[in-house]
């Protein structure tokens, strides 16, 4: 078995097993690259596409420029949601399924055309996307303590957990995407605030981004594709018995309760 089948399983079975493991440059390969933690990233892709799963779309990670700067990197991350993943609005996220979850606000996109690399701006993204959409993103790192290098947060498809997708859909020239504000409220109290400009400006820009990246690998966005740009808000930790909420202007509630 090569060694990227080797972490791919390795991460798979800390996901299906619900148990943290301790990082791929601890232990399995301390000089994994970010080029293997893609190639780790996609094993476990055609791992789930094989057992029947289907994608929803990419999702971007570290799309704040704070974020970037503290990693050392120039581009964002980009990891793939799955339908088992989805958790309809006003639904459960069971704890017993997961590891240690945070949750953040992200704005969606509904891509109406395929948009191919290199060279998209946000503008061209904007006049491909059919809609946006609220959501919220349970993110679950497999690693011990959410304590990883870029490279083991990539192969370990970028944290993806669990989403919750709100039920309004805008066009996007309906708003000033990067003013558009949010509050993340856990139990009613608001723990975090955030506007569309945390997303590398605009989170426009971090669809560009992401077709300027897979077309490194003559891959593209996809029409149909529902991708999540990034977090406006930090993400907070879930605890058992959490009534969490996102409100985001002009495009409404997201919610879900935190149960056994």
């Amino acid at each position: 078995m090569s060694q990227i089948k080797e972490i791919a399983n390795y991460l798979v079975a800390a996901e299906l097993e619900q148990r943290e493991v301790e990082k791929v440059t601890s232990n399995l390969k301390p000089d994994l690259t970010v080029k293997e933690a893609y190639q780790v990233q996609e094993e476990i892709v055609q791992m789930k596409l094989q057992e029947g799963r289907r994608i929803v779309g990419p999702k971007m990670g570290l799309t704040s420029f704070a974020k970037m700067k503290q990693m050392g990197i120039d581009d964002p991350i980009y990891g793939y949601v799955f339908d088992y993943m989805l958790i309809e609005n006003g639904g459960k996220l069971p704890l017993h399924e997961m590891i240690h979850p945070k949750v953040e606000a992200e704005i969606a996109f509904v891509i109406g055309e395929d948009i191919e690399g290199p060279g998209v701006t946000g503008a061209q993204v904007l006049a491909k996307t059919d809609y946006v959409l609220p959501a919220l993103e349970i993110i679950d790192s497999r690693y011990e303590n959410f304590n990883f290098t870029l490279p083991d947060v990539i192969a370990d498809n970028a944290s993806t957990s669990r989403v919750v997708f709100g039920t309004t859909l805008k066009r996007p020239d309906q708003f000033e995407l990067d003013l558009l504000g949010s509050t993340l409220s856990i139990n009613g109290e608001i723990r975090e605030l955030g506007a569309g400009a945390a997303v590398l400006g605009h989170p426009a820009h971090s669809i560009a981004m992401l077709a300027n990246m897979l077309a490194k690998k003559g891959q593209k966005v996809r029409k149909g594709d529902v991708i999540l740009t990034g977090g406006i808000t930090s993400a907070v930790m879930l605890k058992y018995g959490d009534v969490v909420s996102g409100k985001f202007d002009g495009l409404g509630e997201v919610t879900f309760t935190v149960t056994d």
